[in-house]
């Protein structure tokens, strides 16, 4: 298995739509291109941003099968396989190898929810079975799955039992065990951080890298917080999260995620609408979210 030593910010990616609600894969290359504008790092599919829980297993694969031609090794690609089906999972694991993805990543089953740290560890392997040659990624994410278990525990086992595991993506704001997390892994394996309004507490702990929504359309905010931070002007890095926290805070009045997806479309790489049950952001609310947006200065932050 190949080490990714994933870092920097790492975009978890809009599934293009049409009004109907089908994909619209013709869009992908377009918003690949534009990720590679914006100097990401990375490619997080059909993940929750990505809507990949809404997706059939069909449309699951070709999403990921447009994100990995459209990237061309530009970019590494992770896929997102997780599923209440087990067996659907490792399929889709299996999907991402023949494809040429660079690594899939997976929630936990979150309808019927393993009771213990062990049966996680025996969903996990179920799923890396599929994909024995790619690196694999568990994504903690306890406010969606309600699966909310030691992560420092999970990483110890995990790296003795599932022989391609490389880290996890930790979506969840508890710092203190982030950074328990980091010490453990050390070099060995990445933990990417995945609370973008926090990226500034994650990077003090130790952070090298993070997928995100808001990397899609904002990532200039986050490369200048970067360098702040590593030039050591915490007070700079500080202005900078506090622009993060106010646009996201904007799109939160708009619906939440939509708002997220729809502020693609302000600037000019629409992806078009969410699927149910999601709903998706009106053309009226649309233009109060660029008015709210153009009066906190955000479009004036993303082009500096």
């Amino acid at each position: 298995m190949r080490r990714l030593q994933l870092t920097g910010l790492i975009a978890a990616t809009f599934t293009p739509m049409r009004a109907d609600g089908s994909l619209d894969l013709d869009r992908v290359g377009p918003v690949v291109d534009h990720l590679v504008r914006q100097r990401v790092k990375g490619l997080y599919v059909v993940g929750t941003t990505g809507e990949g829980v809404s997706l059939s297993g069909r449309e699951r694969m070709a999403v990921a099968e447009a994100f990995v031609a459209a990237a061309a090794r530009r970019l590494p690609v992770i896929i997102q396989v997780g599923h209440t089906s087990l067996g659907e999972a490792r399929e889709l694991a299996a999907h991402a190898q023949r494809i040429g993805a660079d690594a899939i990543s997976a929630i936990s089953p979150w309808y019927f929810r393993p009771e213990s740290m062990e049966i996680l560890m025996q969903c996990m392997a179920e799923i890396t079975a599929g994909a024995p040659e790619l690196p694999f990624y568990y994504y903690h994410i306890p406010s969606f799955t309600g699966v909310q278990m030691d992560m420092v525990e999970f990483l110890r086992l995990a790296e003795k039992r599932l022989a391609n595991f490389a880290g996890l993506k930790y979506t969840c704001p508890t710092i203190y065990e982030y950074q328990a997390c980091l010490k453990l892994a050390e070099d060995r394996l990445d933990v990417l951080f995945g609370c973008d309004e926090m990226l500034l507490s994650a990077l003090v702990v130790g952070a090298r890298g993070a997928v995100g929504t808001t990397y899609n359309f904002a990532a200039p905010i986050y490369l200048h917080l970067i360098e702040a931070f590593e030039r050591r002007d915490i007070a700079a890095a500080s202005r900078y999260q506090a622009q993060s926290v106010a646009m996201v805070e904007v799109a939160r009045r708009y619906r939440g995620r939509p708002g997220l997806k729809a502020m693609m479309k302000l600037i000019g790489v629409d992806c078009g609408p969410s699927r149910l049950p999601q709903v998706t952001v009106s053309d009226t609310e649309l233009e109060a979210m660029r008015q709210e947006l153009e009066a906190i200065g955000f479009f004036e932050w993303i082009r500096s």
